[in-house]
């Protein structure tokens, strides 16, 4: 397995933009597709963006399409989440998770995960 930590969250006021990094350990982050995912309080675990081993596909959910953007460096094992135009409703504890299997909008098909990383969007 491949060990995950995320970093860059923070509390922001609502339009303001975050960074968010996935630093991977262990096997080889480039045969991996990698997802965010995020929890809100009281809810379930949703995906938010996920991209191929390559870099060449990405997916969003349709709560951040136009404002999330994915993406990833396998020379440095590192998957990013831009966020650019932060709603109080994107506040969540964010998760980066890998799989090996193919790409899914769905936490049960990732088998590694990081710890997490706090996103608190003000209004």
């Amino acid at each position: 397995q491949v060990q995950l930590v995320e970093s860059g969250g923070g509390l922001v006021q609502a339009g303001d933009s975050l960074r968010l990094s996935c630093q991977a350990s262990g096997r080889t982050f480039s045969t991996y597709h990698m997802g965010w995912f995020r929890q809100a309080p009281s809810k379930e675990c949703e995906f938010v963006a996920g991209i191929s081993w390559s870099g060449g596909s990405t997916y969003y959910a349709n709560s951040v399409k136009g404002r999330f953007t994915i993406s990833r460096d396998n020379a440095k094992d590192t998957v990013y989440l831009q966020m650019n135009s932060l709603k109080p409703e994107d506040t969540a504890v964010y998760y980066c998770a890998a799989t090996l299997r193919p790409i899914s909008i769905y936490s049960r098909d990732y088998n590694s995960w990081g710890q997490g990383t706090q996103v608190t969007v003000s209004s």
